[in-house]
């Protein structure tokens, strides 16, 4: 695999561009892949590792049920979920629909109550905010708040339901658009005129005649 691939980005002297990558990928990494993100940085760069930013301190690996971290293999899912969903933030269609969410959420192994919290802390950040101002519509939002225990998210997402019993659920592609309105024919009726003032016309002129 090469530098390019761990990066995740393709062949660049940008080296601006380059860190952009080594930071987006620091994010979510493993402890054991933060050393393999350091030597593709030296390798696309030619320069030392920089230094840990900010937004590392608070992307550890999560810990599991019992405090202690995710194996490597737990940790590599949880990244991949994250990287999915940040996905489906980027679809304004595909976002509304809480089938999709639930698709990626509760798809094995990422359903295991460890692995859950770690997907929470990561997330958090990005999703909840989204929900809580309105951005993802309340069958989204409820569902953020059952699954990963955000109950500020939950209770709103029930005010709304309590507040608009009859309202469609967002996302709700399914329904069939209505049919435009047909157009009335109105040359039938016409025609019938032209010909009944035809016959009328007829009938006088033979009576005028006599």
């Amino acid at each position: 695999m090469s530098c390019w691939d761990v990066l995740g980005i393709e062949p660049t002297g940008d080296t601006a561009r380059i860190r952009e990558a080594y930071e987006q990928q620091l994010k979510f990494a493993s402890p054991e892949e933060v050393a393999r993100l350091e030597q593709a940085y030296r390798e696309a760069t030619g320069q030392s590792a920089p230094a840990a930013t900010p937004a590392r301190a608070g992307t550890e690996t999560p810990a599991g049920s019992d405090g202690a971290e995710l194996d490597a293999r737990e940790a590599q899912v949880a990244r991949e979920v994250v990287i999915q969903i940040r996905a489906l933030l980027n679809d304004d269609v595909r976002s509304q629909d809480v089938a999709i969410w639930r698709a990626i959420l509760c798809e094995p192994p990422a359903d295991k109550p460890a692995l859950r919290r770690a997907i929470a802390a990561r997330l958090e950040g990005l999703v909840r905010p989204m929900a809580e101002n309105g951005a993802l519509p309340p069958p989204v939002a409820g569902f953020l708040g059952d699954w990963f225990e955000w109950y500020g998210l939950r209770e709103s997402a029930q005010a709304h339901d309590r507040a608009y019993p009859d309202a469609e659920p967002a996302g709700d592609l399914s329904h069939e658009p209505e049919a435009p309105p047909q157009m009335v024919n109105f040359w039938p009726a016409v025609i019938g005129w032209i010909v009944g003032l035809a016959i009328l016309a007829s009938i006088f002129g033979g009576m005028s005649g006599h």
